[in-house]
């Protein structure tokens, strides 16, 4: 029965296990968390978030307090468990292509510990075939372990909301692994649990964010064409979307980074032969916008003598995460065509960044590359001799 269920998550100190072994331990689910993140376990049995997380502490604390929720760095804890949850997906190497390399590395460094009868849930976001591929594989290997797929699909630093809101997609390769899987995901969420088959749910997971990373490159293109002619886009934007419906859905434009999206628009184009020409597409218009920024920068200013202020450099906004985040790709751009560049950050603890102040001060020009929230503090107008390059709308 799931009552009597233990879980063990290898990756469990990181932004995909912590959260999710923190809401099964607050269900009464007893949950070993699996790393080996020392500085991270041990903040964690301090009962100290490691990372930016709305409500994370709280319910951290509340899972310490049930005794629910313990930590290691000893792999018995595999052996110990009913359900391991595995937080290892598969990046993309310097080619573009999918790396499967970390997922059975850690499958080979762990497999001795695996038991007959248990349940694998993989849960990062994996090329499709890769649960069966890992079926097979502990098949062959003589194992009688149940794989099961189940995608993460919470917002970063918004998942214990996210978790309760959002239905659960859940797959299996046969009935048995499926009902212990739903009734497991039915337990954090006041939603739906979706059953799909593993290779539909593998689609799914890409597709989602594919989708998500197409949408960006839209808005981000739209961007471009607009300031190549001169043209406020904030404006057109405010015209487009003004109480207008259809038009609800069109985000606003900016950097869009981060540890996933790139990567998974990728291994969906991969995994189509390299026939997923939107992909590709958007990834290049994603990644050239900061390149876009310095040239049009460069056809006003000459960025020789100018100092260049980057805000924010988490990849997105009220985030400390600065994982695949192209502020860092904009301040190698700029390091080559200006003077200086200053970079500040309200999450991201760095002895090389700039305090506030000194930013503002000192910068000829300041991008807006993260709008977190605290910046709205900054008034543009305040700094009249200063340019401001706010591609987000957040002043406005």
């Amino acid at each position: 029965m799931l009552e009597d269920s233990t879980i063990c998550i290898i990756g469990g100190a990181g932004h995909i296990g912590l959260p999710l072994g923190v809401s099964f331990a607050n269900q009464n689910i007893p949950v070993t968390l699996l790393d080996i993140n020392e500085q991270n376990l041990s903040k964690i049995k301090n009962g100290i978030f490691p990372f930016k997380e709305d409500n994370g502490e709280q319910e951290l604390q509340n899972a310490l307090q049930k005794n629910t929720l313990t930590t290691s760095m000893n792999p018995d804890v595999i052996s110990q468990s009913d359900i391991v949850i595995m937080i290892i997906g598969t990046p993309i190497d310097e080619y573009l292509n999918p790396d499967f390399k970390g997922i059975l590395k850690t499958i080979d460094k762990y497999f001795d510990y695996f038991k007959d009868g248990q349940t694998l849930i993989l849960r990062s976001t994996i090329f499709p075939g890769t649960s069966e591929k890992v079926q097979n594989y502990f098949t062959k290997k003589g194992k009688l372990i149940k794989v099961a797929f189940c995608p993460e699909r919470i917002v970063q630093g918004k998942a214990f909301v996210e978790f309760r809101n959002t239905p659960q997609i859940v797959s299996a390769f046969n009935e048995e692994t499926l009902i212990i899987v739903k009734n497991l995901f039915q337990k954090i969420t006041e939603r739906k649990v979706i059953v799909t088959k593993p290779m539909e749910a593998e689609l799914a997971k890409l597709f989602c964010n594919a989708w998500r990373y197409v949408s960006f490159a839209v808005a981000n293109q739209f961007f471009m064409i607009a300031h190549e002619h001169d043209v406020d886009y904030q404006k057109v934007f405010k015209s487009m979307t003004d109480d207008y419906p259809r038009m609800q859905d069109l985000p606003s434009p900016g950097f869009a980074a981060g540890p996933c999206l790139h990567k998974d628009t990728m291994q969906l184009s991969a995994f189509a032969h390299n026939n997923f020409f939107l992909g590709h597409s958007a990834m290049l218009i994603n990644e050239g916008l900061p390149n876009f920024l310095i040239k049009k920068l460069k056809q006003k200013h000459d960025l020789k003598n100018k100092k260049i202020g980057i805000l924010g450099m988490a990849f997105k906004a009220n985030n400390d995460d600065k994982r695949d985040s192209l502020a860092y790709k904009l301040k190698k751009i700029a390091q080559i065509e200006c003077e200086e560049v200053l970079c500040h950050d309200v999450y991201i603890a760095d002895p090389r960044f700039h305090k506030l102040e000194t930013l503002l001060q000192h910068s000829d020009i300041i991008i807006l590359a993260a709008p977190h929230a605290e910046y709205k503090a900054v008034d543009p107008k305040q700094y009249p001799n200063k340019v401001f390059i706010d591609i987000w709308g957040f002043w406005k």
